[in-house]
């Protein structure tokens, strides 16, 4: 990485350009239509983090790490359960850790028909990693996923979109379909680095449609938000109308061990609900609606 000036406004345009241009939206893959001619594409997400959050802070208290273990005991039945029932695929995104963990939920969830990504090895933060670990934790937790899903992983989201100036590349040298980190569109796109089309599909998620920022609770700090489940699915609701009006994608991004809880998997279950009785809708997983994308720009 370019040693750089301390104050940003010092910095020279090739330097800020540089910086932009690192992992850029470039061509939108948005189709025209969706497969079976359907309007939209709904694409569910789970990042089954479980004990992973807790671990990553160098925090060993019992209690935390038992709010993960809920992911798995409890998050994780429901959520199959419900996709068992509406007859909807998903991806789920699994730290290393967690499939180390919990083999045989991974081995279930694949089993099922479900897709397993890449979500780092335990959550790091992979902006605040030495040069070259980031890497090395990456094929590792590919390589977990391989042997506990039974299929090696075609795509990625970074622990908290944690995107650094290294992942790229990784993405690049793993040869994943796609990446599912950044926020540069609500529709797929094909990353650029530097000006240059690199092949790979982003699948953009946003901190809108995402569970945690609406329900995570934590105790000893300011963050006690607890958003009413009717809410939280007001907003998801008008999010995929939008994506329905649009004719684009709904990519909805969910934590077992948050929307695994009672109240709040009925509210999913009325979402889901909602959006199959609308016209032309799909359903697919975040590798269907990659290929699909991939496939119908011709990359």
């Amino acid at each position: 990485m370019t040693q750089l000036p301390e104050n940003p406004w010092e910095w020279s345009e090739p330097q800020w350009r540089e910086i932009v241009g690192r992992a850029r939206a470039g061509r939108s893959l948005a189709p025209k239509s969706w497969p079976g001619g359907a309007r939209c594409a709904v694409s569910l997400s789970f990042d089954a983090d479980h004990e992973t959050i807790p671990l990553r802070d160098s925090d060993q208290s019992p209690m935390r790490i038992s709010q993960g273990q809920y992911g798995n005991r409890q998050g994780v039945p429901r959520i199959r359960a419900l996709l068992r029932r509406h007859g909807v695929k998903a991806s789920f995104f699994y730290p290393a850790v967690s499939a180390l963990l919990h083999p045989r939920e991974v081995k279930e969830v694949a089993d099922e028909g479900h897709e397993i990504g890449i979500h780092s090895w335990i959550h790091e933060a992979n902006t605040k990693l030495p040069p070259g670990v980031e890497r090395d934790l990456t094929l590792r937790a590919a390589d977990v996923l391989e042997k506990t899903s039974g299929r090696r992983p075609v795509g990625m989201r970074t622990a908290s979109w944690d995107f650094s100036v290294d992942t790229l590349p990784i993405i690049r040298e793993l040869g994943l379909l796609y990446d599912s980190s950044l926020m540069g569109d609500d529709d797929p796109y094909e990353l650029e680095e530097q000006g240059q089309p690199t092949g790979i599909v982003e699948l953009p998620p946003e901190w809108i449609r995402d569970d945690a920022p609406y329900f995570n609770f934590v105790r000893f700090s300011a963050l006690r938000p607890y958003t009413p489940p009717s809410g939280v699915e007001e907003i998801f609701r008008a999010e995929f109308d939008g994506a329905l009006a649009e004719g684009g994608l709904f990519l909805l991004t969910m934590h077992p061990h948050v929307i695994g809880h009672r109240s709040r998997i009925a509210m999913l279950d009325r979402l889901v609900e909602y959006m199959k009785a609308q016209p032309g809708v799909w359903f697919g997983t975040h590798e269907e609606v990659a290929r699909w994308c991939k496939d119908q720009a011709k990359l």
